[in-house]
């Protein structure tokens, strides 16, 4: 595209726009023209960003583009609606349709995990690599470091610490992801390497109920959670490799600002887990009862996803802003 010869056609139209947005009030027939000049200049803006970008003209269209945008659909505030449509359909709605990342990554993670507390636990020579004898003893004894470890402060301040620990793992899987989604990969190793020792140790002291019963109740949920974040940091990283039938700018646009929106939907996640790990793990409720709390919370996220995520997805809801918020673009061959 000849940006000289673009501009020269088009330069009357953006004058006109930047004159109409400059009147305090304007006809309806001054209001329908403007209407049709921001169409008309946002089209432009995405072909000269997509075929001819100039740094100068870009910056100068842009803030004509927006403050038209802006008038055209006036100052919009959020909103308890807002709220409402994010939990009930925004957050589910975007974590249904990632299910074909995070599912996968949730069954081949907690194989990992079993497969290395598996190697853990039956084979000595790994548990002396990683601490003394007299260490592992004071880790997995009755009343030990694992034990100790979820009553070792005041339940509120524990379930905080917990909730921002997660809350960043979970957000380090969402923006790592943009690079290839390999840091993403190294996060959830980790994760599964801390769970795999546990398992490991405490089955080789024969406690793994033990340690199951201190796990499995804000476990299945926390980890639900680290799952769905990394599963959603792999599909960011893979629109980078493949698009599809958007542009590359569009494509990382559109599922980045959902994985934003999803990373506030997982820090309420996350906050309800902190909650049960804080409060209800070291309780004295038995162990039947602590890991019935944590499966009644699974299943129910697992509904709210499925059921109330999978309807609004289908009603066409991706978990992105609204669509008068989103920049204008023009369409890409397939």
């Amino acid at each position: 595209m000849d940006l000289d010869v673009f501009v020269s056609a088009h330069r009357a139209e953006w004058d006109r726009l930047d004159a109409l947005l400059r009147r305090r009030r304007l006809t309806g027939t001054e209001a329908d023209e403007l209407v049709v000049l921001y169409q008309r200049a946002a089209t432009h803006l995405s072909l000269i960003q997509s075929s001819a970008p100039d740094p100068q003209l870009t910056s100068w269209l842009s803030q004509r583009v927006a403050r038209a945008r802006s008038a055209v659909t006036g100052a919009r505030r959020a909103s308890w609606q807002d709220v409402t449509r994010f939990l009930l359909e925004g957050f589910p709605a975007a974590v249904y349709r990632t299910r074909y990342w995070w599912v996968p990554t949730a069954i081949l993670s907690t194989a990992v995990a079993a497969l290395l507390g598996w190697w853990i636990g039956t084979h000595p020579e790994v548990q002396a690599a990683i601490a003394a004898p007299s260490e592992l003893r004071e880790l997995t004894r009755p009343g030990g470091e694992y034990e100790a470890y979820y009553s070792s402060h005041p339940a509120a301040s524990f379930a905080a610490q917990v909730w921002t620990n997660n809350a960043r793992a979970a957000a380090m899987c969402l923006v790592l992801g943009v690079f290839l989604g390999l840091p993403v990969l190294w996060v959830l190793f980790e994760n599964m390497l801390n769970l795999g020792v546990g398992i490991g140790l405490m089955s080789s002291a024969g406690r793994l109920d033990t340690f199951l019963g201190l796990v499995l109740p804000h476990g299945l949920l926390e980890l639900t959670a680290v799952f769905v974040a990394a599963g959603t940091g792999l599909r960011l990283g893979w629109t980078l490799i493949d698009p599809g039938p958007r542009s590359r700018r569009t494509a990382l646009a559109e599922e980045g600002r959902a994985a934003v929106g999803m990373a506030i939907g997982l820090a309420l996640v996350l906050f309800v887990s902190g909650a049960i790990e804080g409060f209800v793990t070291p309780s004295g409720l038995p162990t039947w009862a602590r890991i019935g709390i944590g499966v009644v919370v699974e299943l129910s996220f697992l509904v709210y996803v499925f059921v109330l995520g999978g309807r609004a997805a289908r009603a066409g809801e991706t978990g992105d802003v609204e669509a008068v918020e989103r920049s204008a673009t023009v369409p890409t061959a397939a």
